[in-house]
């Protein structure tokens, strides 16, 4: 008997193109912040631009914090006003240091390296805290070390070994989940998972390349269902950049921010019906 394909529950209902490649963007109280590569850019969630400002790239990741915009270069991080005026810029400890991607919990922000092949945590003012290693070694091939905390663990992408890890704040390591493979619940290739984003909830969606797809994973690393698949969300061979707002998964590739939205008719014919959860995304919806 032929194996049905696999058809995702969340419909391709806008998209937009922003002229310029995405370098990263971010999802925060209803606006969107993109970054280009000589800009960042706030829309509303209906596309509309509210404001940009000319920043110098290349950037690597952004985050925004209450009033505050973080830009991760790959030895510095810049924060700025959301009128786009510098506040701040935090230098690398390391000469050496090739910055990746960074997330912040309490009062720390925690940048990954990928020539150092370490976390770097450092105060909100920049003052640096420790290196954090894994107790497995990073592997970091291509630049895919991600990183991103939910609540008070953070994880982040150890791609060269296939898997997620978490640590608490002050460094502790929490253990681990992933396995190599190019079946639903595993990851393929030289260097998955590329990007991480989380849910309401807790729970973690992974982002990887070669054969583009998004996934759903239980805090406890239990693998619930696969999200999107390279046709769903338009083929290539990069990973897209993901962030994920009540029942909406954004996902910005090249050029293109697409929105999806959870469709509960398609539910019963796709992977989520052997579930007892409607959709993965939605708040209160916790796996493991």
């Amino acid at each position: 008997m032929q194996e049905e394909a696999y058809r995702s529950p969340y419909k391709l209902v806008s998209s937009f193109g922003t002229g310029e490649k995405i370098e990263a963007f971010e999802l925060a109280a209803d606006k969107l912040y993109i970054v280009t590569p000589n800009a960042v850019s706030i829309y509303n969630t209906q596309s509309v631009l509210l404001h940009n400002f000319a920043i110098p790239g290349p950037v690597r990741d952004i985050l925004v914090k209450e009033q505050d915009i973080y830009l991760l270069y790959p030895s510095r991080i810049e924060v700025y006003t959301m009128q786009g005026e510098l506040l701040r810029q935090l230098d690398a400890c390391s000469e050496r240091s090739n910055y990746c991607s960074f997330t912040h919990t309490g009062n720390s922000v925690y940048v990954t390296d990928a020539t150092m092949k370490n976390i770097c945590q450092y105060t909100e003012q920049g003052a640096f805290v420790r290196f954090i290693q894994s107790p497995n070694g990073f592997v970091i091939p291509s630049y895919t070390f991600s990183i991103e905390a939910v609540g008070d663990v953070i994880y982040c992408s150890n791609s060269g070994r296939h898997l997620v890890e978490k640590y608490a704040p002050d460094g502790t390591y929490l253990g681990s989940f992933g396995e190599a493979g190019g079946a639903p619940g595993r990851f393929t290739g030289c260097c998955n998972p590329v990007y991480l984003s989380h849910t309401p909830a807790g729970n973690i969606i992974t982002s990887e390349k070669g054969n583009p797809r998004v996934s759903c994973y239980g805090s406890d690393g239990r693998f619930h269902t696969l999200l999107l698949d390279s046709k769903a969300l338009g083929g290539g061979a990069a990973a897209y950049h993901i962030r994920v707002q009540d029942d909406k998964v954004y996902a910005a590739g090249d050029q293109v921010l697409s929105v999806y939205h959870y469709d509960p008719v398609l539910t019963g014919q796709t992977a989520c019906a052997a579930y007892e959860v409607n959709c993965p995304l939605r708040k209160g919806v916790k796996i493991g």
